[in-house]
């Protein structure tokens, strides 16, 4: 079996070195040759020029191709390797088209298994392990009133007046600001139409006490069902977002005004021109640590009374190995490659597992990814 590692980002490095130490067969393909070359060029020499077609020819049956390449590429993949009896691996969301390749990998007995970097990953692990404590333990009641937050953000290790550096095209981030969320907020929906409207502060669960802001982002409400709640219990909270440090919203609140009044073709070539001016003055200088933060908790009540909170707390920065946010992405996607070749996962289309020996081994190598990493009781 081979594995066919697509794409050498910012954020691809750790897991495809990892993959390649541990004695894998690993084919490098990236767009740019060169680039490659200065991520893994001192481990293999078996890299190649990406293209759908070329990877499609290579593909054999029982390969493994992951997909590092921007989101919208990775169903085409997946479909190539439907085509050629391989299986499929991406840390990114499950989109509706790979979803609906679902019934397609079961017959096929092959394995499309998505949502394993670290928003969304490492967080999903932790949720499906603090379900499953909730449900093991004496506190465990279908009349308990249940909370549950997840919050991740990758920030500054050295904070900046922008309150925020950028490690690669902000484009993104400045997109995603103008994006809906959906999350369940004390036994109602929440919809709010910019993240900016629903700021709040997270009190996190540090060595050191930490405040950040915090704000939902995306449909929380799938994940419900995904964390695997059951239908008969009483949520007043669910949801999952984005975190930043203290000051973001007054750093930023010029930004959030000025991205109000962009519309239409002026108003995109407005937000590329405002991406570039960040990345101009708010980039990582050559070996500037960063930061990745992740908070995931899960709250009982019963009658106002607390009767169950446990919080996955997780605080890496950038240090030797390079940056946090690369080692957090990249490296949970490797141990998805390997569990594919160990047959850990059924065949389908899935998101990070939720098996308790997965989920036990998982964590327990994260734990080595990060400065600090726990499991706190309130």
């Amino acid at each position: 079996m081979t594995i066919h590692w697509c794409g050498t980002g910012l954020s691809s490095a750790p897991g495809l070195r990892r993959l390649i130490e541990n004695g894998h067969q690993v084919v490098v393909w990236n767009r740019t040759v060169e680039k490659a070359r200065e991520a893994v060029g001192d481990l293999t020499q078996d890299i190649r020029a990406y293209t759908l077609p070329a990877l499609t020819e290579a593909l054999q049956p029982g390969d493994i191709a992951i997909s590092m390449l921007p989101a919208d590429q990775h169903v085409s993949i997946a479909e190539a390797c439907l085509k050629k009896g391989a299986h499929f691996v991406s840390s990114s969301y499950i989109a509706p088209e790979m979803r609906a390749l679902d019934q397609a990998f079961r017959e096929a007995g092959l394995v499309s298994v998505n949502e394993v970097g670290l928003d969304p990953g490492i967080d999903h692990l932790m949720a499906h392990d603090l379900v499953a404590r909730y449900r093991a333990s004496k506190a465990y009641d279908v009349e308990n009133v249940l909370s549950f937050t997840s919050y991740c953000g990758g920030v500054p290790k050295i904070p900046n007046a922008f309150r925020y550096k950028f490690s690669w095209a902000p484009l993104g981030v400045l997109k995603a600001l103008r994006s809906p969320s959906r999350s369940l907020k004390n036994f109602s929906e929440l919809r709010v139409a910019r993240p900016w409207d629903a700021i709040t502060r997270y009190d996190a669960a540090l060595p050191q006490p930490e405040s950040f802001e915090v704000y939902p982002n995306r449909d929380s409400y799938p994940f419900i069902e995904d964390y695997r709640f059951d239908k008969a219990w009483k949520l007043r909270d669910f949801v999952r977002g984005t975190i930043r440090l203290n000051g973001w919203t007054e750093a930023w609140t010029p930004v959030f005004r000025e991205i109000e009044t962009l519309e239409g073709p002026a108003g995109e070539a407005r937000l590329a021109e405002m991406a570039a001016e960040f990345l101009r003055d708010n980039a990582y200088a050559p070996g500037e640590p960063d930061r990745v933060v992740l908070f995931v908790s899960l709250k009982a009540e019963r009658e106002g009374r607390v009767v169950f909170h446990e919080t996955w707390a997780l605080d890496a920065w950038g240090d030797a190995r390079g940056s946090a946010m690369a080692r957090l992405v990249s490296t949970p996607v490797s141990f998805a490659v390997e569990s594919v070749l160990k047959r850990e996962i059924a065949a389908g289309v899935h998101a990070a597992p939720h098996d308790p020996k997965l989920l036990d081994s998982w964590l327990g190598q994260v734990r080595g990814l990060a400065q600090y990493m726990e499991r706190v009781e309130a």
